[in-house]
């Protein structure tokens, strides 16, 4: 995506809306769409030597590489990230060479401008330019010396592809509906669309011709088509000609504004163009970083049973956290900060994945009443959930699922440390603590949803199964486990793992529903939509035992961070489920 870094110089920018008077004392900010083409064109005839009389602006024409540039441009409505600006003017009293009772009459004229000091405005089109396109308007923007008066001098450059541009803070209406209170529009005037403006020029040139019809059979005379000529005059042939027009040539065809434009909204914060000097902004009130929130979700009929199964909780996280990362963009914009979230996104702000021991957000789908739906969602990040992923969280609402019968409704259910969901009403406080972990620890966890290895398994050394479950438990900063005990009909439980009570080993405990579920990992999704596949698409149910107590959540493996992975505690002090 192209993107226009401009700096003034002179720390002022002067430029009047289309459509105001001088006197009005209005000031266009940010510059407007149409203004920045105009002053593309502008630089290439003044100063690349383009052949045309800009006095005709229906006679002269780019070269193709500028017009394929300038109608990709015209095609999308950028976005800006304007700065902070104080809105000022001066005064002049300008003669107009007539005298009255022995003086010279003047009128009073206004001169307003931006302050802008030496911020950076960006301006950004979310389109693909080829290499020569590239070029050409890197040249350009390196041309240009003003924009609006001849007093806004301007430094202009493309911004590097691999550069961060500041985010925008200035969008049209489309892209932000509603931002709420502390924003404002403003009209900017910008291109139609290439298509548009072709279909009204033709069914408006026909209508316009249509009393002087060409004789069938005939060769016209030169005064029918000098008349039609003279008809058609007002009616560019295209978005570049519609951009060359000037002032005259409007008034002259008696346009009011230049043919192939729109008036767009924008969104701009209040506050980014002040009369007078900047007001000292008030500090906001950061909320403190908190563990882990909980949310509940539902479907509108309130079937519990039309919830997604089990074995979509890897899908099911993913779902959610786009919903997050689009909600953290959202919130940014209407606080004017920078859209990246460390703890939801897991990227630096170079969008590199975070090294380290997995601190960043974990989104665990939970089945708390064990009817093998989905029916809580647990965020939990170690590194803590700031006061911009808490926002995300709750500003979300609904959620879907592959197959299901429409949206789900979803609702905080708790948020806090760890330790307060300890305190939640049985049966789902029961079964949300063996996730948790007690306080203390635990030194037997058991599988709730499939690991599934991080690399190929291979009988011995470290990557075999049990390699792969240790270095995955040292990555997190966990102690190796002691014992590895791989599930299933192998093993001499064979299909039996069972929850001890008191201080006895749990004889005569039958098995409950988590004792069994091993024996569904065979059905869960363990591939993710948009990232790499596990190097071997199977998943494991494991037993670890510990030497010492570790605190959960313990989620380990590929796809640990969407709720793969994921172990319960079996602790001592544990009563049946």
């Amino acid at each position: 995506m192209p993107t226009l870094l401009l700096r003034f110089p002179g720390q002022r920018y002067h430029a009047t809306p289309s459509g105001s008077h001088v006197n009005e004392g209005q000031i266009e900010w940010p510059p407007s769409p149409w203004r920045l083409l105009r002053a593309l064109l502008a630089a290439g005839y003044n100063t690349l030597g383009w052949n045309g009389d800009l006095r005709e602006p229906m006679a002269n024409r780019p070269p193709p590489l500028a017009c394929a540039l300038i109608d990709k441009l015209a095609e999308v409505l950028p976005t800006y990230h304007i700065p902070t600006a104080s809105g000022t003017h001066s005064r002049h009293y300008m003669p107009v060479a007539t005298i009255a009772k022995g003086r010279e009459r003047t009128t009073l004229v206004f001169d307003t401008w931006a302050q802008v000091g030496e911020q950076t405005l960006a301006v950004t089109w979310d389109i693909v330019l080829t290499a020569d396109e590239t070029a050409l308007l890197t040249e350009l923007a390196a041309r240009l010396g003003y924009l609006g008066r001849s007093e806004s001098w301007v430094e202009v450059r493309v911004a590097d592809t691999d550069a961060r541009v500041p985010l925008a803070n200035c969008v049209p209406d489309t892209e932000l509906p509603s931002p709420g209170p502390g924003w404002e529009q403003v009209p900017l005037l910008a291109t139609q669309p290439a298509a548009d403006f072709a279909r009204w020029r033709e069914s408006t040139l026909a209508e316009a011709l249509a009393p002087m019809p060409l004789p069938p059979g005939k060769r016209p005379g030169k005064p029918l088509l000098d008349k039609r000529e003279k008809a058609a005059a007002p009616y560019p042939p295209d978005l570049i000609a519609c951009l060359q027009t000037d002032t005259n040539w409007l008034r002259g065809h008696g346009w009011s504004q230049p043919p192939g434009s729109r008036r767009v909204f924008y969104w701009r914060p209040s506050d980014v163009l002040e009369a007078g000097a900047p007001k000292p902004r008030p500090a906001r009130r950061t909320p403190p970083t908190i563990e882990a929130m909980l949310l509940a979700i539902a479907t509108d009929s309130g079937n519990d049973h039309a919830l997604p199964p089990i074995t979509r909780v890897l899908p099911q996280a993913e779902i959610l956290h786009e919903e997050l990362g689009w909600h953290v963009k959202r919130i940014a914009q209407a606080q004017r900060i920078s859209a990246h979230s460390l703890v939801i996104s897991g990227c630096d702000s170079a969008e590199q994945p975070l090294k380290g021991a997995h601190q960043h957000a974990h989104i665990l789908p939970l089945d708390l009443d064990d009817d093998k739906h989905l029916d809580h969602i647990l965020i939990w990040a170690p590194m803590g959930l700031d006061h911009i992923a808490q926002a995300a969280i709750r500003a979300v609402r609904k959620t879907y699922t592959k197959g299901g019968v429409g949206k789900l409704k979803v609702a905080l259910a708790a948020s806090g440390a760890l330790a307060d969901f300890s305190r939640m009403p049985r049966p789902l406080g029961q079964r949300l603590n063996a996730v948790v972990g007690p306080p203390q620890g635990a030194t037997e966890w058991v599988t709730l949803t499939p690991f599934v290895a991080p690399r190929y398994i291979k009988r011995h050394g470290e990557n075999s199964l049990e390699g792969q479950v240790n270095a995955e438990l040292q990555s997190r900063g966990h102690p190796a486990a002691i014992e590895v005990e791989r599930l299933g009909p192998g093993t001499e439980d064979v299909t039996i793992v069972r929850l001890r009570v008191g201080n006895e080993a749990g004889s005569g405990v039958a098995p409950t529903s988590w004792d069994l579920d091993w024996m569904r990992f065979r059905h869960f999704v363990r591939t993710r939509r948009k990232g790499a596949a596990p190097p071997v698409d199977c998943g494991f149910a494991v037993r670890l035992r510990f030497a010492e107590p570790v605190r959960g959540p313990l989620c380990i493996g590929y796809g640990s961070h969407f709720g793969l992975g994921l172990f319960r505690s079996v602790a001592p002090d544990l009563e049946t489920i």
